[in-house]
């Protein structure tokens, strides 16, 4: 499976307040500390917001946090959450798409198959797990 770059900057997010979770990070501080996209980023901390994954507070001193503990946030959720408009293949889209195989397909159900694999593992890890901090900086003496 392939996550999106939304998933993936929202996965980085959370597991960088998951090192630290007792602290707010501003975007600007994540985007630079990951060498992403600020305005995307911006984007993935709203949706993270809404799905109730972190608290946000503007103004002076903002930034955003954990709003719950990273032990209680498994990765699957996550990537549930973050992936929702995004099917693994077009015959998966709410509409069915228009794939010309789908009354015939049998890849479809193995395909399905693969994701509840791929889900059902990271439904078995919670982000405390993949906490992340970064090394300390080496100071010249």
């Amino acid at each position: 499976m392939r996550l999106t770059a939304f998933t993936d900057f929202g996965l980085r997010a959370l597991m960088r307040l998951a090192g630290e979770p007792d602290r707010s990070f501003t975007t600007d501080e994540i985007a630079s500390e990951f060498a992403i996209s600020r305005h995307h980023l911006v984007k993935v901390v709203r949706r993270l917001a809404e799905a109730g994954y972190v608290r946000t507070q503007r103004g002076a001193g903002g930034g955003f946090a954990l709003a719950r503990p990273a032990g209680a946030i498994t990765l699957g959720e996550v990537v549930r959450d973050l992936e929702e408009d995004q099917p693994l293949v077009e015959c998966f889209r709410a509409d069915g798409g228009s794939c010309v195989l789908t009354p015939r397909c049998r890849l479809k159900k193995k395909l399905a198959a693969a994701r509840e694999a791929f889900l059902k593992e990271l439904d078995a890890t919670s982000l405390a797990d993949c906490a992340y901090s970064p090394p300390p900086r080496r100071t010249l003496a």
